[in-house]
């Protein structure tokens, strides 16, 4: 056994412990409800049993025979003798004005000797017991005496049937409440504590049987941190529907780590060896060129051009991973307004002079939308390219359209042409460092990062990419990128039609009608427009 089980820190022992204090708690307040409850229904029989014998008393002693104060005194003697209690239980006692006291504790009223071998003091305390006694409220009271303890005392005056004025007391110890009162305590704290430990088994039962998923989660997790990344949660079919959904979410967490490891591994693969390759090369060279005692100046040149364009390499692959290192940074976009149809004129014209290929604009919604000019034109721009790429020229199509599918957003289009993208990899085709053109070559100049920069710069604005198939049923490929903050312009007072361009005076001659006119190469060219 491990050395966490034994020690009370676990969910177990917290659960025991809660349940522990909640079963504490629940039976204080039980027992103070039903200790005091007990208290106050025997103390309301005692008082009801104080009523009956006080008016026993004054009947026996309101006879109509009775009409001097020292009758009416031996008359209360009498009833008094002829009851059943003992010296030390029921105290009765009746005070007539001009004939005495009869009680059955005559010690409590009388000034005189100690008795039954009590002291001197003994007696005292008993007198000024008595002269409180008499002094006394009238009423119920609680009081006590000497050898009774706390009792309870009902003093009432009366008036006799022969006139005379009379105090009638009756005093009953509260032993039976204190005797009541001690079973209870006793009773709750045997059940307590049989409760108790039910409780606290149970609950460790219970704890035990609910945190073992947990517990399985962690041996899990400590094996993840530990770098195993293989182990996955199992045998959940009986627990919980919420440990099913942890347990689903947790593994489905391992799957994305897992995935999210292995997509490390091969970017730090694929990026050394980008890196390895134009390095080897310059290296070579180098020493080709160092084997020469003499080299000539056309060797020398030939190898400066090739290191200049495997260090362009390098330079180009380091920017390119650095952006990509940027886009999870949150400093990344600074976005502005931006007008659609001047930002995508520019960027037309700039498209056409990456080759000689046919080139196509669709028509450009009139508003702004909230981006970042840069990074949305290096996007377009890769988007642009990959498609120069892969298309033939002169004649290859290059087709840019945008469109606004939903309410706020705008999406940009490029199409081609070529060779197209196979369903499985279009979703492939936006990691970093994939080709899913094998005959493409890294001579080409190509890092395999394009599309992984356009997709980090799509969801930096909180958009999105996707590839397709060109439409038109031709073939080709389709990338869409697609944001959001899209503000479409008000309508214009006039019916003209909508151009392509910053309108007003000023306006570029060429700016053409949206649509065919940039599908047509300008005189003096081959094809599509762009210039070789």
């Amino acid at each position: 056994m491990r050395v966490e089980r034994l020690v009370p820190g676990g969910l177990r022992w917290r659960l025991a412990a809660w349940v522990a204090l909640v079963v504490v708690l629940s039976s204080a307040i039980t027992f103070v409800a039903v200790y005091r409850g007990t208290a106050t229904q025997l103390r309301r029989q005692i008082d009801k049993e104080l009523a009956g014998d006080s008016s026993e008393l004054e009947h026996a002693i309101s006879a109509p025979g009775h009409r001097s104060p020292r009758e009416v005194v031996e008359a209360a003697d009498r009833y008094i003798s002829g009851q059943p209690f003992s010296a030390g239980s029921t105290l009765l006692f009746a005070v007539i004005p001009g004939g005495g006291t009869a009680t059955n504790r005559p010690e409590l009223f009388t000034r005189g000797r100690p008795d039954n071998g009590e002291t001197a003091a003994q007696q005292a305390h008993e007198d000024r017991s008595a002269q409180r006694l008499l002094g006394t409220r009238y009423g119920y009271s609680t009081f006590n005496l000497p050898d009774s303890g706390e009792v309870r005392l009902l003093k009432r005056s009366v008036v006799l049937s022969s006139g005379l004025p009379a105090t009638v007391g009756v005093a009953e110890p509260l032993d039976s409440v204190s005797a009541a009162q001690s079973g209870v305590a006793r009773a709750f704290i045997l059940a307590a504590i049989l409760t108790l430990a039910g409780a606290l088994l149970s609950a460790y039962v219970i704890g035990t049987r609910f945190s073992a998923p947990l517990r399985r989660m962690a041996a899990v997790a400590a094996r993840v941190d530990a770098g195993d990344l293989h182990p996955r949660i199992h045998g959940t079919g009986g627990a919980s529907r919420e440990m099913r959904v942890l347990a689903e979410a947790f593994n489905h967490m391992l799957d994305r780590l897992t995935e999210a490891f292995a997509a490390q591994r091969a970017f730090v693969a694929d990026a050394s060896h980008e890196l390895r390759t134009p390095l080897t090369v310059v290296r070579g060279q180098l020493e080709v060129l160092a084997a020469q005692r003499e080299p000539s100046a056309p060797e020398v040149q030939r190898v400066t051009d090739l290191v200049q364009s495997e260090v362009a390499r390098i330079g180009r692959l380091v920017e390119d991973l650095l952006l990509l290192a940027k886009a999870e940074q949150g400093e990344f976009l600074r976005t502005q307004p931006l007008e659609l149809e001047p930002f995508v004129a520019e960027l037309w014209q700039g498209a056409k002079m990456l080759a000689e290929r046919r080139f196509e604009l669709g028509e450009v919604p009139s508003g702004t939308v909230q981006a970042d000019p840069d990074r949305l034109t290096q996007a377009l721009r890769n988007l642009l390219a990959n498609a120069v790429e892969h298309t033939a020229e002169p004649g290859g199509l290059v087709r840019l359209s945008l469109d606004t599918p939903a309410a706020g957003r705008v999406r940009f289009a490029v199409e081609d042409d070529g060779p197209g993208i196979p369903a499985e990899h279009r979703e492939l085709v936006f990691d970093r460092f994939q080709r899913t053109d094998r005959a493409r070559d890294r001579a080409s100049g190509g890092t395999g990062l394009g599309l992984a920069i356009v997709r980090a710069i799509a969801e930096a604005h909180g958009g999105t990419v996707r590839a397709g198939q060109a439409r038109g049923g031709g073939g080709g490929a389709r990338i869409e990128l697609e944001l959001p903050g899209f503000i479409p312009a008000r309508p214009a007072p006039t019916g003209g039609g909508l151009v392509v361009g910053t309108p007003g005076a000023g306006a570029p001659a060429a700016s053409p009608p949206v649509g065919a006119a940039h599908s047509r190469p300008p005189a003096g060219t081959r094809g599509g427009g762009g210039q070789g």
